[in-house]
């Protein structure tokens, strides 16, 4: 079953030294922790760009994320917003440059 989270990432809080380049592009790593009740501001997870720092880990804040749909449709059903979520993606990644 696909679940979604709706995100904003302030991308002005993104180390740039972490991008790395792809077989198709430029990328970060992030961490997305999906927490139990929604804060003060009804955000249900948090992001966090993460990267190896010599034999550590270290991540930080870099936005948030809403729960959309699937999250309380029972395991195993696949909603029509769902199966439309391939498309939404799409036109996200053919969706201009970002600003750095």
């Amino acid at each position: 079953m696909s679940r979604l989270i709706k995100g904003s990432i302030d991308v002005t809080k993104i180390k740039k030294e972490h991008i790395f380049e792809g077989k198709k592009g430029q990328y970060i790593n992030v961490d997305i922790w999906i927490d139990d009740e929604p804060d003060q501001y009804g955000n249900d997870a948090g992001i966090k760009q993460s990267y190896k720092v010599g034999d550590k880990f270290e991540s930080h804040y870099i936005g948030n994320g809403k729960k959309g749909f699937g999250w309380d449709e029972p395991t195993g059903a696949k909603s029509e917003t769902a199966q439309n979520a391939g498309d939404f993606e799409k036109e996200q990644q053919s969706s201009g440059d970002l600003p750095f």
